[in-house]
């Protein structure tokens, strides 16, 4: 990542609106996304599981304070028709942004574990650097949720119902799921306090990319 923010979102979506939220996802909003000034890229990943259409997108921002800044805040209360009619149907919903308060590692893993953290680990550069020497993992990343930045409220927080909130972020990027899961036995020795409060260490796969560099080619 770029830069020193980020925005994280978790959502279910039912098999009838896989299609439409898939073309909505990569046709349409995350271009609108990453065209919006502050944002740089838009990561979009899949739970690897057959039960449920989970999905994990990963913004990388400038700042935090995108996340409440006028260009963002006029998206959010101008929704597109298309965004209008998939943003109700979005279950489980759970967002939230910050910074990036430790990062480590090189280039960018397939294999994503992404783990919602109630607790902040005390020193996260040192947990970083320990996950991002085991074999196999590429990267390793720690946010800070910022609770009033990501909690302003909108048009299109109005079109959701049940919003979830988290107030940090974990993710390590693995070359492969037995990597990701070796990765994340060792931050449970390392910060088992952390990882008792955290949400189910779900794999997701990378699904779509877009950096704001080439979102606007035509």
């Amino acid at each position: 990542m770029r830069g020193t923010g980020f925005l994280a979102i978790w959502s279910d979506v039912e098999a009838d609106d896989l299609v439409d939220y898939r073309h909505w996802l990569t046709r349409e909003h995350t271009t609108e996304r990453v065209t919006t000034r502050g944002f740089l890229a838009s990561r979009v990943f899949r739970a690897a599981r057959d039960d449920i259409n989970r999905f994990f997108i990963l913004y990388e921002l400038e700042t935090p304070e995108v996340l409440d800044g006028p260009a963002y805040m006029a998206r959010l209360n101008a929704p597109s028709p298309w965004s209008q009619r998939i943003m109700p149907k979005l279950g489980n919903f759970i967002r939230g942004g910050g910074v990036m308060v430790a990062r480590g590692g090189r280039g960018e893993g397939a294999t994503v574990m992404a783990l919602r953290v109630e607790k902040m680990p005390a020193d996260p550069a040192r947990l970083v650097q320990a996950l991002v020497a085991c074999d196999g993992v590429a990267a390793v990343q720690i946010g800070a949720t910022d609770a009033a930045r990501t909690s302003v409220q909108t048009t299109e927080k109005g079109m959701r119902k049940n919003e979830g909130f988290f107030e940090g972020l974990l993710i390590i990027e693995a070359l492969d799921l037995a990597s990701a899961q070796n990765a994340l036995w060792k931050a449970e020795e390392i910060a088992p306090d952390v990882l008792r409060r955290a949400s189910d260490p779900e794999i997701y796969l990378g699904m779509f990319a877009l950096d704001a560099r080439i979102a606007d080619f035509g």
